[in-house]
């Protein structure tokens, strides 16, 4: 089988995807520009390309040179805050620079896409759990792009015969299992991590932005999808794309929502050490509660998450932050 390549590969997401394909003994090629990503969370022996998705010869490069039959695409700016205030980055990189690479794909006839979409398309919850049937009206640029890139795809399907998959993911969390791989960014905006910082000294103490919401504790429900069961979602998606030559879009998630305050205890148990907590306000845009109805998945591709536990998501991911820090 040809490789498949992992745009945005040396990121967060995409790295763990990269080691789920080695370990797959699927070839891999990596391109990455490393404005966030890391080269020390890869294979030492990957095929690596730094460079961008909106490096048109680069791209024409890479495809031409290298027998490539699929392409995920991990390369977005996923900050929410910074998406309102600096739309500009995000509509370049997230939707135009995206356009580019689907036009080399069709340039070079490569037939099939994973697309990393979001739960932000969906915005403000009408109801919970989301399923996929959920209206879409995202209340940030950075949701906002990534339905655009959805619509794309539609239209490219359409017209081009393009095959897509896109994911939209809840919380992306935990590390790999066998620690080579876990978040690494700057600065850190996701809650797991940022305790673990505050466990290891790192940082003071977590925010807690709410105790007001509608919920069994007064804060915000989130649903957390360990890192490791991600990966296996994507590859049985694309395994399932390629099989039926047919798009299709599934939510990732848990299934089952958990408060900050019931991450932060869970953090204290699984680390032995008291998390230090601080009161803020309300932050304008936060849902009550956000957890996806995975059925879809679960159903059509087979899919059963492995690591459905909090405790045990937490424990890869404090095992990654002593490691690198």
């Amino acid at each position: 089988m040809a490789a498949i390549l992992i745009a945005g590969g040396a990121g967060y997401i995409g790295s763990h995807m990269v080691w789920h394909l080695v370990d797959q003994g699927r070839d891999v090629i990596v391109l990455d520009d490393l404005s966030s990503g890391q080269k020390k969370c890869l294979p030492a022996d990957i095929n690596f390309i730094e460079g961008s998705i909106a490096d048109e010869q680069l791209l024409d490069k890479v495809f031409s040179e290298h027998d490539i039959d699929a392409v995920m695409h991990f390369a977005a700016f996923i900050e929410v805050g910074e998406s309102m205030t600096q739309p500009a980055k995000y509509y370049k990189n997230n939707v135009v620079a995206t356009i580019n690479l689907l036009d080399a794909m069709i340039k070079h006839d490569i037939r099939y896409f994973v697309f990393s979409s979001t739960a932000a398309v969906y915005g403000e919850p009408d109801y919970t759990p989301l399923d996929l049937q959920h209206p879409t009206k995202p209340v940030n640029t950075y949701g906002l792009t990534k339905l655009m890139v959805e619509q794309v795809l539609k239209d490219y399907d359409r017209a081009y015969g393009l095959k897509s998959v896109c994911l939209r993911y809840f919380n992306a969390c935990g590390a790999d299992p066998k620690g080579r791989s876990g978040e690494c960014h700057e600065p850190e905006s996701h809650l797991i991590p940022i305790i673990l910082q505050v466990a290891n000294g790192r940082r003071e103490a977590i925010s807690i932005y709410g105790s007001d919401y509608d919920t069994a504790d007064g804060t915000c429900v989130r649903d957390y999808i360990h890192i490791g069961d991600l990966c296996s979602a994507h590859d049985l998606a694309l395994t399932k794309c390629i099989t039926e030559n047919k798009s299709a879009m599934y939510n990732l998630g848990n299934g089952q929502g958990f408060s900050v305050q019931e991450v932060i205890d869970t953090v204290e148990k699984v680390t032995g050490c008291q998390i230090k907590r601080t009161m803020a306000e309300r932050r304008v845009g936060d849902a009550a509660t956000l957890v996806a109805d995975s059925s879809v998945a679960k159903q059509v591709l087979g899919w059963q998450p492995k690591y459905p536990k909090l405790e045990d998501i937490i424990k890869h991911a404090w095992a990654w932050e002593q490691k690198w820090h």
